[in-house]
């Protein structure tokens, strides 16, 4: 079915917009924030790249500024429930009214042909844009990239550097040291860089600054977050979850806001190894990155693990990482075509001799972790009747 893209409503829009690509063009993006940025004055913008942990810091960091009354905007993806909780006002999911607005005011403003060639995340980028016009703050998370994201067309005032590890080689190189240069090299002005598994990461951020004095005759400054024992930070949250503060902590610091560590405790943190019911924790997660710290997080317990993965991820390796911590695995089903087939991953679980269950139940004596992807999560949710308000 053709769809008037000058007419149609945002979610019509979204509908005929293709949400993965395989190769990225940066240009239709670019020419797009060059029309856009005539119209508009964007807050100071904080942008975060990394492989994990970007969704936690972000909300972190725009939950604290918003206590301490600046106006934010949190730009994060992708969504669990609703594509609303992408772009987080002041303390709230945006509203459909806004989105409606921001998207009639592009509509306008661009061409059909440029409508067309845009992605569903550049797209949804330049809503967040437009809606963080003369706010204080944009929290700007990247998406799978860095360098050529479509978040790094405006420029970053501070980049947050979370943890990176091998995710998305196809597009960002195949080893840590190439994956850190194409992240990295978005940065415009000062990176903090966070806790780290690899040393070559931090050894890449230097090999950064000099590639852009060369290239860019300008001078980065680079900050190492050492520390990551020096606050003493709500016990409940994930260990990861600390780390990530502290990266937060480091960022308040070189904006000269004072801290007050009480005010991160209601930080709502969805889908983060987060708790929904006193046994059962739910993580978006889906590479070893993530799997790694999980391990940590559940060490000398076992779980249930309820899972599925894209096809393109490593879940051979995430499976033989969590093994230690893992009573028996269900495979929850998925309508997807980018999730890997059923019994290739049948075929992992046998190799690992790990107990599969075929049924989902929830007993009370028992610990469960749903883990895989945002797709896993959101599925799981809806086959509880989660309605993001338990």
């Amino acid at each position: 079915m053709q769809v008037d893209l000058k007419k149609a409503t945002l979610k019509e829009f979204l509908e005929h917009k293709t949400l993965y690509y395989d190769k990225i063009d940066f240009s239709y993006v670019k020419s797009s924030w060059n029309i856009l940025s005539s119209k508009i004055k964007l807050p100071f913008v904080i942008h975060i790249v990394g492989t994990n942990g970007k969704g936690s810091t972000g909300r972190f960091l725009a939950h604290y500024l918003n206590k301490k009354k600046f106006n934010v905007l949190h730009y994060s993806s992708p969504h669990i429930m609703k594509f609303n909780e992408r772009i987080w006002i002041n303390g709230f999911d945006v509203s459909d009214e806004n989105l409606e607005t921001a998207h009639q005011f592009l509509q306008k403003l661009y061409e059909v042909e440029l409508l067309e060639k845009l992605t569903y995340f550049e797209y949804t980028t330049l809503l967040a844009f437009y809606l963080s016009k003369d706010f204080d703050y944009l929290v700007l998370e990247a998406g799978l990239g860095g360098e050529f994201d479509a978040t790094n067309v405006v420029p970053n005032d501070i980049s947050l550097i979370t943890t990176i590890g091998l995710d998305h080689q196809n597009f960002l190189g195949d080893s840590v040291e190439k994956i850190a240069t194409t992240k990295m090299r978005s940065v415009d002005n000062k990176m903090l860089v966070g806790y780290q598994l690899f040393d070559s990461v931090i050894k890449t951020a230097y090999e950064v600054k000099e590639q852009i004095l060369k290239e860019r005759k300008k001078s980065i400054e680079i900050v190492e977050i050492k520390e990551f024992d020096k606050y003493e930070i709500n016990s409940k949250f994930a260990t990861y979850l600390k780390l990530n503060l502290h990266l937060v902590i480091a960022c308040l610091n070189e904006l000269k806001i004072p801290v007050d560590l009480k005010l991160f405790d209601d930080t709502p943190l969805f889908g983060r190894c987060q708790k929904i019911l006193p046994n059962v924790t739910i993580d978006v997660g889906h590479n070893p990155l993530a799997a790694q710290v999980l391990v940590k997080e559940f060490e000398n317990k076992k779980i249930n693990l309820i899972y599925n993965s894209y096809g393109d991820k490593d879940y051979k390796s995430v499976l033989q990482i969590l093994k230690p911590i893992i009573k028996s695995i269900t495979i929850i089903e998925l309508n997807d075509k980018r999730i890997v087939k059923k019994e290739e991953l049948q075929q992992i679980i046998y190799e690992l001799n790990l107990t599969k269950k075929e049924e989902i139940k929830i007993e009370k004596n028992e610990e469960y972790l749903v883990f895989g992807s945002f797709l896993v999560v959101e599925k799981f949710l809806s086959l509880i009747g989660y309605d993001g308000n338990s």
